[in-house]
């Protein structure tokens, strides 16, 4: 399923986002950068020690904030570790959105054409997917419509049907107007 927007792609799909092929895949990262479990383990598995190695180095980010490595043994060349809220935190859906902003802007920053993200803070930290489908895709919309940008795709790449079927639910309900 795929949304242009100002001629650039929103592309949901299901899947394991450590087999995406774009320039950059989203990990979501604890404040900590520390590759644990869920999507973080995954990376950590399949991406190899050098992307915590590069974490570590880094240190750390603020919750809403991203920070970026190389993809290690990945097909995608960076990683882009966004530091989504935990519910109960106080100031969710905006630190969530920063976290999707952010990521965007460093893949801008390195000139990126394409990104993956998944359903960031939906896993341990308990985000509603349904909240994070509205703020995540809200998010990138805004990005394509009103910035200069370099990237060409955003691909929400999500684990398991249910987090896909809400995620087009969504999508289908905010897109409507600003498809091209």
């Amino acid at each position: 399923m795929q949304w242009t927007i100002k001629g650039k792609q929103i592309v949901l799909l299901q899947g394991d986002i450590t087999e995406m092929d774009t320039d950059a895949i989203v990990n979501a990262a604890n404040k900590d950068l520390i590759l644990g479990a869920g999507v973080a383990g995954a990376i950590r598995a399949k991406g190899g020690h050098t992307i915590q190695q590069e974490c570590s180095r880094i240190g750390g980010a603020p919750v809403g904030g991203a920070a970026i490595t190389t993809g290690g043994n990945l097909k995608a060349k960076y990683v882009i570790h966004a530091v989504g809220p935990r519910m109960g935190e106080g100031d969710e859906d905006r630190k969530l959105a920063d976290a999707t902003r952010n990521s965007l802007a460093l893949a801008h920053e390195k000139g990126l054409a394409s990104i993956a993200f998944p359903a960031i803070s939906t896993g341990i930290f308990g985000f509603p997917k349904d909240r994070c489908a509205r703020i995540m895709l809200t998010t990138a919309a805004d990005v394509l419509k009103t910035e200069e940008i370099s990237f060409k795709e955003v691909v929400f790449c999500l684990w398991g049907e249910e987090t896909l079927r809400v995620f087009k639910e969504t999508a289908e309900e905010l897109f409507t107007e600003i498809e091209d």
